[in-house]
């Protein structure tokens, strides 16, 4: 088993390395002059089970070149089997057509990365399940849930809460979350204007009195989140924190959530968290390491990785 690490999350897949107790297989990827990706793997892995750890995140198109040229270089280099560890997805969002004469940018990432030599995928909390039906190889795609519910657990201590969708879309895995804490569900009823902006409608479920927890698998530009707790707060709810498995966190969003009633958006490692995230008192970054390294190594000793979540 061997693991290289791409350059969009050094942190985590060093976390990944020290919970398997495995060290990173040396390897240099750099940048020509011209911004030319280039991969050289430092060591022999021929006939290895070989797992490429790079997030899709900022810059995406930079950080999907470097995971594709990895398993090109891999697959040359005569690995028995790659994996492509991604444990945020990028392009996901676009996993439909909108509108005609519109893409469906997720399928096309998937074809490259099938087009590269992947063997197989494992990523976390895809933003639509049936990107998974995108792939013509295996695909494991884990949930963020039982990293929540331990933490939810450890913070709350069995208090009343109520978990909340910021949107219908998000019902299920709510709804989910919700039943593994044995908390009741509301659901937030928005209308979104244009990408990237959103207005709260109304609440649907009575929150009022209750520790409300947002459920959602990526937040952006943090308006939903944010509107949403607002809502939540004007409808009588004691308080509102949010649980994110993805912190894109573009532009002014980290300013967003600062500012806004939520006392805490909980976010995962899936993307490297900045340094203003970090030192913001409003934000908790729960790593994903144990869970992602755990699914890798029953994935090399070909055990099952759903009844990690059972």
């Amino acid at each position: 088993m061997k693991l290289v690490a791409g350059n969009s999350n050094r942190p985590l897949a060093e976390a990944i390395a020290k919970y398997l107790n495995i060290p990173l297989t040396k390897s240099d990827i750099r940048r020509f002059a011209d911004e030319e990706v280039f991969v050289e793997i430092q060591e022999n892995v021929r006939g290895e089970d070989v797992f490429i750890i790079q997030s899709t995140s900022f810059p995406a198109n930079d950080n999907l070149m470097e995971l594709l040229i990895c398993i090109d270089a891999l697959r040359r280099a005569s690995a028995k089997r790659i994996t492509a560890v991604i444990p945020y997805f990028g392009y996901a969002r676009q996993d439909r057509k909108p509108g005609p004469r519109t893409p469906i940018s997720a399928k096309l990432v998937a074809n490259l990365i099938e087009a590269a030599g992947a063997d197989r995928v494992l990523t976390l909390d895809l933003h639509a399940g049936q990107i998974q039906g995108f792939f013509d190889i295996p695909t494991d795609n884990l949930f963020g849930a039982p990293v929540f519910v331990d933490d939810i657990q450890a913070r709350f201590n069995g208090d009343d809460l109520m978990v909340i969708s910021p949107d219908v879309g998000g019902v299920v895995r709510t709804r989910a979350l919700g039943k593994r804490i044995n908390a009741d569900l509301a659901i937030v009823d928005k209308r979104r204007e244009r990408a990237g902006e959103s207005e709260v409608m109304n609440i649907i479920g009575d929150v009022s009195g209750r520790k409300c927890l947002l459920v959602d698998d990526i937040v952006d530009s943090a308006g939903t989140l944010c509107n949403a707790a607002a809502a939540l707060m004007e409808n009588g709810a004691m308080s509102v924190s949010a649980y994110v498995t993805h912190g894109v966190l573009s532009g002014a969003a980290t300013e967003r959530v600062n500012n806004s009633v939520m006392e805490k958006l909980l976010i995962t490692d899936s993307i490297q968290p900045s340094e203003e995230v970090i030192k913001s008192d409003k934000f908790s970054v729960i790593t994903i390491a144990p869970l992602i390294g755990e699914a890798m190594l029953r994935t090399t000793e070909e055990r099952s990785v759903s009844s990690l979540f059972d």
